[in-house]
C-alpha cells in the first residue's frame, strides 16, 4: 500500500530534479496527515512505502539514498549519494549524509553535520540515566555533535552539563568515560 505521492512541485539541486511528496495516508507517530505536504525525493526508490519512513519540512533526499523502516528525515536535512536511513533513526538539521553512510536503529543525526562515512558518527546506547541513544557525530566545522534526549549540542557543552546534572554519580561516570572515547575515536 502507498503511504505518499509524488506531486509537481519541484527544485533542482545537484543537476537533479526533486519532487515534493503528499500523504495519502495518516502516519500518526510523526503527526503526519492526509494530504500533508512533506519533503523532496528524487523518485520513489527514495522513500520506502513500508513502514513509517517519511521525509518532511524542506529536506531532500536523492541519487540512490534510501529512507526505510520508521526512519525520519525533516529540517533542512540532505541525504544522497548511496546513503540508508533506517530502523528510528532521525536525520534532521542542515546536515548532510552522503557516500556510502548508514544512519540506522536509533540514531540522531542533527545540527550542522557532515556525514560521508560510518566513520563520522557512532551511538551508545543504555547507557547514562536515560537509557537512551546517545549519537556523536561530526560537523561541517570538524566540532563533535551530541544528542540525546532533548539535548542538541556541542561535546564540550555535554560535559558541562553532565557534570552539572550528575557530578560524580554513576551516571556522569559513564557519560565522561564515554566523552573520552569520543575524543578518542574522533582523533581530539
Amino acid at each position: 500500500m502507498k503511504k505518499y505521492e509524488i506531486t509537481t512541485e519541484c527544485l533542482e539541486v545537484n543537476n537533479k530534479k526533486l519532487y515534493r511528496i503528499k500523504a495519502i495516508i495518516n502516519i500518526p507517530e510523526i503527526h503526519v496527515k492526509i494530504g500533508g505536504l512533506g519533503g523532496y525525493i528524487e523518485t520513489e526508490n527514495n522513500l520506502s512505502h513500508e513502514g513509517n519512513a517519511w521525509v518532511s519540512g524542506e529536506a531532500k533526499v536523492y541519487g540512490d539514498a534510501e529512507v526505510f523502516g520508521d526512519a525520519w528525515v525533516f529540517g533542512n536535512a540532505k541525504v544522497s549519494g548511496e546513503a540508508k536511513v533506517y530502523g528510528n533513526a532521525k536525520v534532521f538539521g542542515n546536515t548532510k549524509v552522503y557516500g556510502n553512510t548508514k544512519v540506522y536503529d536509533d540514531a540522531k543525526v542533527s545540527g550542522d553535520a557532515e556525514v560521508s562515512s560510518n566513520y563520522d558518527y557512532c551511538v551508545f546506547q543504555s547507557f547514562g540515566s536515560r537509557l537512551s541513544s546517545t549519537t556523536f557525530h561530526k560537523c561541517e566545522n570538524n566540532d563533535i555533535f551530541v544528542n540525546i534526549g532533548c539535548f542538541h549540542d556541542n561535546l564540550n557543552n555535554f560535559k558541562t552539563k553532565v557534570i552539572e546534572t550528575h557530578g560524580n554519580n554513576k551516571y556522569g561516570k559513564e557519560y565522561l568515560a564515554i566523552i573520552e572515547v569520543i575524543k578518542i575515536k574522533f582523533g581530539l
